[in-house]
């Protein structure tokens, strides 16, 4: 048994074909609000959808163009875990073409004092991190801002 099949354990995806799936060492402890709140916000692009979907982008399609570097199976990806934690709702018109549009629940809304917070925090330090993330290597650019 390989390194990776002790990391993974085996499912069957479309067709039947396996799949491998990460399987997590460590099991997670959720005894901590900032545990918590990391576990939900967990995604790079997940509190920058939040802030877009709270201001009015709520279209999947408009959520791409708001955020450019970001693929569309990251989005759907992330768009998903936050329906499935009770973040956001989503609504499918049935028209042609379809629609599918985005609001944030009564939870969601809870969480945006954290992203304007988040938010607020990042534009205060903004010098000094841009020029420590400069030197980070493999850092994101500060231009795409």
């Amino acid at each position: 048994m390989g390194l990776f099949s002790s990391l993974c354990r085996t499912g069957t995806g479309a067709g039947g074909q396996p799949t491998a799936m990460y399987q997590k060492k460590i099991e997670r402890t959720l005894d901590c609000g900032v545990v918590l709140t990391k576990e939900v916000l967990h995604g790079k692009w997940k509190s920058t959808l939040l802030h877009f979907i709270a201001r009015g982008v709520q279209r999947p399609s408009d959520l791409q163009r708001a955020i450019p570097s970001a693929t569309r199976r990251v989005l759907n990806i992330q768009l998903n875990e936050m329906e499935q934690h009770g973040l956001i709702s989503k609504t499918i018109f049935l028209q042609l073409p379809p629609k599918v549009e985005y609001t944030l629940t009564s939870l969601g809304e809870s969480l945006l004092p954290v992203i304007d917070a988040m938010e607020q925090w990042g534009n205060d330090h903004r010098s000094i991190l841009e020029t420590l993330l400069a030197a980070t290597p493999g850092a994101p650019s500060s231009k795409a801002s």
